[in-house]
Order: structure tokens, then sequence, then C-alpha cells
């Protein structure tokens, strides 16, 4: 019997090799695996984050910036690192966490005046906008120039947007501003995700998983128990069925594997199983295998005596999706 993997790389094979060196305390790989992404800008924000996210347990970074004070790319990851450090002493209520964040923002701003031209180092300044719920910076209430959307750190997305249009990460950051914004202020941020997300994918970025940003509104909805007893269905419904099979067509179907997240498989593969399109979403769960993410699964399991509701949700949809989808196990 085969084994659903969680991994952070999925397919990604040259990121697993540098995690496996970050996670003995070696820096090098890191720095000759982003050398080798380039400017390919998607693929460099997923991976930096995902080294982040390894990398914040040590001080590696720090290491690597004082070993190659020239390279940039350790500048960037040092920012990187500080940023994942703020996020998480926020989550946590850590007491350090505000000077957490300033360290944050200074680490930030000095990637960007060394390297300008990097959506990357603006995609790190949008993480930590989450972090101001009550909007006290200016750059976290600027108007959004569209009917509907509250003031948010909208010139910082255009920064982004400057450089790699509809970055994935940029614009998930935004949502959780967003979702932030609803739970300190009680306001109209849960409907601003929806119309946020409807708005990007109505302006139809084919190659960008931003198409997906409906579905994951949708999903956040779910988690916040403020979905109906007819949630499932809607699945099913225009135009979620649109936005779902725009995101199958014009971003799955377009990009490299390696370009393809393991989380966005995962969301797509839920939206059309749960949408009954069951060719499309078999084809997305082959592209998966053997790699496999918890969310959304955990988020929209409807009741289970599993140990893990989700992942049963997850095997159920394989199940009857492919023949083989029985041959997984937890």
């Amino acid at each position: 019997m085969r084994r659903l993997v969680y991994h952070p790389a999925g397919h990604d094979d040259a990121l697993r090799v540098a995690l496996v060196e970050l996670g003995a305390g070696h820096w090098r790989a890191m720095r000759d695996l982003l050398r080798a992404t380039g400017e390919r800008w998607g693929l460099r924000t997923s991976r930096t984050q995902v080294l982040a996210v390894a990398a914040a347990r040590s001080d590696v970074t720090a290491v690597w910036v004082g070993e190659e004070s020239g390279c940039y790319d350790a500048w960037l990851m040092s920012a990187r690192v500080a940023v994942e450090r703020a996020l998480r002493a926020r989550r946590t209520g850590h007491r350090q966490a505000l000077t957490l964040e300033v360290r944050a923002r200074t680490a930030v701003w000095e990637a960007i005046s060394r390297g300008p031209g990097d959506p990357v180092a603006w995609v790190c300044l949008l993480a930590l906008a989450q972090l101001d719920t009550r909007q006290v910076r200016e750059e976290h209430r600027s108007p959004s120039g569209e009917l509907g959307l509250p003031g948010g750190p909208w010139g910082l997305l255009r920064e982004v947007d400057r450089r790699d249009p509809c970055n994935r990460e940029a614009y998930h950051r935004v949502v959780q501003f967003l979702l932030a914004r609803e739970c300190a202020t009680g306001g109209e941020s849960l409907a601003a995700v929806h119309d946020f997300g409807r708005l990007v994918a109505s302006r139809q970025p084919w190659g960008s998983p931003v198409l997906l940003l409906p579905a994951y509104g949708y999903v956040e909805r779910r988690r916040l128990g403020l979905a109906d007893g007819a949630w499932r269905f809607y699945w099913a419904d225009s135009p979620m069925t649109g936005y779902t099979l725009d995101a199958f067509h014009h971003w799955f179907r377009r990009v490299p594997p390696v370009q393809r997240s393991v989380a966005d498989l995962s969301m797509l593969a839920y939206a059309l199983w749960a949408g009954e399109r069951r060719a499309e979403a078999a084809e997305v769960l082959r592209a998966l295998e053997p790699y496999a993410a918890h969310e959304p699964w955990a988020t929209v399991h409807t009741g289970s005596s599993q140990a893990d509701p989700g992942e049963a949700m997850l095997l159920r949809a394989r199940a009857e999706c492919l023949p083989s989808g029985a041959g997984f196990c937890p």
C-alpha cells in the first residue's frame, strides 16, 4: 500500500535537497538554488517562502550574511526569516512579538535597498501587513480604487504587480490581511475576501494560481463557521464551477509541474471533486501523486470518527475519482 507524502517541497526536487542541507545547518545549497532560480519570480517567491520556514529555526541566514555580505540573496533570506519569526511570534502571543516585527521591517527595507527590482521583498511587506490589523501604518490603509474593497495595503500589492504581475503569495497575503482585519474589527472584510477573489479571477490572469482565490475565499467561509447546510452544493453551481474550470484549464494545464504547489493542487482537486467534475479532479489528483496537503480537506470535512477526518475525505475523493484511489493509505 502506498502512503500519502506530506512534504513542503512537493515535486520540487531541487528545493528538497536545499531543505535537507538547511536542516544540517548549511546554507550553500540554498544559495545555489536561488542563484539557479534567477528571475523566475513565481518560483523564486515560493522557494524562498518554504526555505524561510525551515531557516527560521536556526541562525543559518545570519551566518550566510556574515560570510557573504555582498550576496543579495543572503540579505533577502535574512528578511524572509525575520518576517517568518514575526508572524510566528504574533500567532503564539510571544512577549517579543512587537520587537520581532520591527526587526523584520528593518530587514525587509534593507533587502529592498539592495535589490529594488525583486518582488519578493515587497511580498515580505505584504506579509507583515496582517500584523497591523488596526491599519495604523499609512501604507496599510491606501484606497483600493475598486468598489466594495476597504482601504488596505494596495500600494504594496501594486509594487509587487509592477515586478511580477499576479504573484501568488502576494495575493494570498492580501487575503490574510483582510481576514486579520475581520477578526480584529468584525467589519466587512470577509465579504471583501470574496469580492477580492472574484475581482482577481474576473481579470483572467491566465497562467497564475491566483485564479484559485475564489475557492480559497469560500473555504475560509467554512473555516470561520459561516457556511450554511447547503455549502457543499455551491461548488457545483455557477459561477464557482466557472472559476474552478478556469483554474484547471488556464493554470493547471499551462504551467510546468515545478511551478504547481501541492497546496494549490490540493485546493483545485477538492474544488473539482466537490463540483462533480470527476474527470478533471482525477487529472489533478494524479498530478499530486504521491504528495498531499492537509488543507482544504481538514477544513471542509463533514464529520468523521477518523483520527484525521481531512485525510479520510481526501482518500474518499481519490477512491471516487481514480480506479487506484484506494491504493493509498494514511
